[in-house]
């Protein structure tokens, strides 16, 4: 499991070179569980890591470029936000 936290938090970081080290692993972990939470709440069976690895990489892929501006009102992300910019 650490290795693929590596893997995706070393492939955010090409994509927002904005984010440190470990705001792009604790971005990394958030997407992982926040995908998961939600196919749970869902009733969705569990189908592995691969397939939540899968999903982590295409919102890696699609939206780290912009990560770094994200506003949300999701309590599990505003350690990210800052009114200024991501947190340092």
């Amino acid at each position: 499991m650490e290795e693929r936290f590596d893997r995706l938090a070393k492939l955010l970081q090409k994509m927002n070179t904005t984010l440190s080290d470990q705001e792009a692993r604790e971005w990394v972990e958030g997407l992982w569980e926040d995908f998961e939470s939600t196919r749970a709440k869902a009733g969705r069976e569990y189908e592995g890591q691969e397939v939540t690895e899968k999903m982590v990489t295409q919102l890696i892929t699609s939206y780290g470029h912009k990560l770094h501006e994200y506003v949300s009102t999701n309590p599990k992300f505003q350690r990210f936000i800052k009114k200024d910019g991501p947190i340092n």
